[in-house]
């Protein structure tokens, strides 16, 4: 019976033939996807896991066998908004540990430095960069080392008695090889996990298979009509409902099991172009995008199964009964129930505002599981919305074309709301994508910062931090004015005393600055006619947010006092240029190496740093889900029109005219993609919604402009799709189709 499934699928003609060819291309490209998704998830791991050594001074290890400590000092620097990495690193002696992608350590005033540093200071003059490293390169820093290609990473061969002498050094026995797990989440090597995969990478993870599922799912449904009468012309000669299941079988799992191999070979080819999407900020190192033994079996047998599964299903009707395509009869209506995965869903994220789970996995076991739910429900609700906005039009048009459109879509609600759902579901993730990230950037400042700040360059350590000097040389601050671009440099003081501390709500000393540094420096503000000395907050010099309006209160001391309190940092106010703000950086930094120079963006917290990778994953979800959604369209739109082009050649023979059926056809597939686009939309806000006030306690704030401009594109392009393929329709209406249907 097989040979003969086989035989009856390879020579049923042309029709047959491109039939299978459709089918096993899209299947293609969704298995295509779903693997790139799966590998990026495990590159994801693999460079979390080549930067745990950095972990090393922040978590005990300890040495299989005696080793001599290995003093180690871990601290970032920055380069024109690029993080670099930096460990000093002095061995107490010759069975000192080596970090990975080293031969072996470095000795005091040499330096390894990854590819992409090294390329980076040979190609930038030495004041605005190269001067913060020693002289010598030793060589580069194997990729073992290395999270990604353009890792920014340095290793600093130092004496024990330079580091004896700097804030954080640690002795280091062994170099760390595990995560440190959720109480080190400020550890230098904690990736974009601790001890599980972050929230947002498990919600953009579940985003992407959605879509490509349901792309698969509609794939494998091509023609199903014109095989469900074929097989019911097959029960009527004697054909047994098994035999009949085990044809439909070998037809789909040929189609289904030649495309998840040139799936796997697509995702072969498009590994390198998956190796450049920064997921995370970085991009991956094409080796690290491998499958699991598990995935590769879990896809190569999944896929074929699901098709065998779909077409069994959809031939139902016809193992029951031969007549059954024969005496069509209307689908039973969906039932209010549908609505019910929804609503438990968004229960399920309602619950847990004011329970958040303290641990990273029960916050992803919990919030995954409700947004998975919602996105389970906008599937199996859909048909009901469907059908209920089909009887509202129907009660309110008397054109025939709308008439025939919303009648069918009322009749088989199923069938209108297949062709959608892959759109629908990325429009819940980029509604619900762009809340969250626009939300958590409103409240916690812009990264860009304000134009006034973001040319501006702190050198000295946070509030709770020591001070930088007792004074600053006199020659250091004639060469950062000679500086070209540099506009001002204000000299900040700490406030032993605590000199009006009264005044400041949190009780906290504020800084001591001239009032002749601070009419230099406009966007820190300015002091009262003839003060001497201004009282500054110190949270005003780390701050994003200019306060060029804000006058602050004198304090009663003399410039004189003030020039012996210690220094508590430099603020340097520049012309916004690469070479200014890098060479202000790099002479403050080799002076005092103790803290680093930051530019107000480098000074973002890091929650801000995690949310420009949570836009670059919120880019890759809607980047990717809208063109997976309108393949699926595509291939349902043809699906339909292949399905019933003999009834619609009986109607162009009765004399219908093309027009008409063109509009019918637009009709049932926009019809609901705009209503259940509605329900999904609002959806994906209410839950941004809840996510955001269970986690962050934050109100929804809403989408900007371009939000707007992408959904209506997005919307604007899926009807594209559909007029697309409306002019197939001439071609398979011909009286041809009739005669020979």
């Amino acid at each position: 019976m097989i040979r003969f499934a086989l035989r009856l699928t390879l020579s049923g003609g042309k029709e047959a033939l491109a039939r299978l060819v459709i089918i096993a291309a899209a299947v293609a490209i969704g298995v295509g996807l779903l693997l790139s998704t799966l590998a990026s998830i495990n590159a994801v791991d693999r460079t979390n896991s080549r930067q745990l050594w950095l972990n090393s001074g922040s978590v005990t290890n300890t040495a299989t066998a005696p080793v001599d400590p290995m003093l180690w000092r871990y601290h970032r620097d920055y380069f024109d908004g690029r993080e670099i990495t930096s460990v000093d690193v002095a061995p107490t002696g010759p069975t000192a540990p080596i970090p990975p992608g080293l031969a072996k350590l470095p000795a005091p005033d040499e330096y390894y430095a990854s590819p992409a540093l090294a390329k980076l200071i040979r190609s930038t003059p030495a004041d605005q960069l190269g001067d913060r490293f020693p002289r010598t390169l030793a060589g580069e820093i194997g990729s073992a080392a290395l999270p990604s290609p353009d890792s920014l990473i340095a290793v600093i061969g130092r004496t024990p008695d330079q580091l004896s002498t700097l804030p954080e050094v640690s002795r280091v026995t062994a170099i760390a090889t595990t995560f440190p797990g959720i109480s080190c989440s400020d550890c230098p090597g904690n990736g974009v996990r601790g001890d599980a995969m972050t929230l947002i990478l498990s919600v953009v993870a579940g985003a992407l298979i959605f879509p490509v599922a349901i792309f698969i799912g509609t794939a494998t449904r091509l023609s199903a009509a014109r095989r469900e009468q074929r097989y019911a012309a097959m029960r009527l000669v004697g054909a047994t409902p098994g035999q009949v299941s085990l044809i439909s079988a070998v037809e789909s799992t040929l189609a289904a099991t030649v495309g998840a191999v040139v799936g796997f070979g697509l995702f072969l080819l498009l590994r390198p172009v998956v190796a450049t999407v920064p997921f995370t900020g970085d991009r991956f190192f094409a080796g690290d995008l491998t499958l699991t033994a598990g995935q590769v079996t879990a896809v190569a047998l999944g896929v074929p199964v699901a098709a065998a599964v779909a077409a069994r299903l959809a031939l139902r009707r016809v193992t029951i009964s031969p007549l059954g395509v024969a005496r069509r009869v209307t689908p039973r209506p969906p039932r209010a129930w549908r609505l019910l995965p929804l609503l438990a869903g968004i229960g399920e994220l309602a619950y847990f505002v004011g329970r958040r789970p303290e641990t990273t996995a029960g916050q992803t076991q919990a919030y995954l599981t409700g947004f998975l739910l919602v996105m389970a429900g906008l599937v199996t609700a859909g048909p009901w919305i469907t059908m209920s906005a089909a009887r509202a039009v129907a009660l309110r048009t008397g054109r025939p074309a709308t008439l025939i459109a919303v009648r069918r879509l009322a009749d088989d609600p199923k069938a209108g709301f297949r062709s959608v759902s892959g759109l629908v579901l990325a429009l819940f993730v980029t509604s619900a994508t762009v809340g969250i990230i626009g939300t958590i950037n409103v409240n916690r400042g812009a990264l860009s910062g304000d134009p006034g700040t973001r040319s501006s360059v702190v050198h000295g350590g946070w509030i709770e931090d020591p001070p930088l000097a007792d004074a600053l040389p006199e020659r250091l601050m004639t060469e950062m004015h000679a500086i070209p671009g540099v506009k001002s440099v204000t000299v900040v003081h700490a406030n032993p005393a605590g000199i009006g501390a009264d005044q400041d709500p949190r009780g906290q000393a504020p800084a001591l600055v001239l009032c002749s540094d601070l009419a230099r420096t406009a966007v820190l503000g300015h002091c009262p006619a003839g003060a001497g000395v201004a009282a500054v907050p110190l949270y005003r010099f780390y701050d994003l947010r200019s306060a060029s309006d804000a006058q602050w209160p004198t304090v009663p001391i003399s410039a004189e006092e003030l020039a012996h309190l210690p220094v508590r940092l430099t603020y340097t106010t520049t012309d916004g240029s690469t070479a200014a703000m890098e060479q202000a950086r790099t002479l403050m930094t080799r002076a005092y190496p103790r803290y680093p120079s930051r530019m107000v963006l480098d000074r973002g917290s890091s929650l801000q740093q995690q949310l420009a990778g949570w836009r670059q994953l919120a880019n890759v979800v809607i980047l990717t889900t809208l063109p997976i959604a309108g393949c699926s369209l595509a291939v349902s739109v043809v699906a339909g029109l292949s399905d019933r082009k003999r009834p619609f050649a009986m109607l162009r023979l009765t004399g219908v005219p093309l027009g008409m059926l063109r509009r019918v056809i637009g009709l049932e597939s926009a019809l609901p993609l705009l209503s259940v686009a509605v329900v999904a939309t609002g959806t994906g806000f209410l839950a941004a919604h809840l996510f955001l006030k269970s986690q962050m306690h934050y109100d929804l704030v809403s989408p900007g402009a371009v939000y707007f401009v992408l959904v209506a594109g997005g919307i604007v392009a899926s009807l594209g799709i559909i007029a697309s393929t409306l002019p197939l329709l001439k071609r398979l209406t011909g009286p041809e189709t009739a005669r020979n249907g």
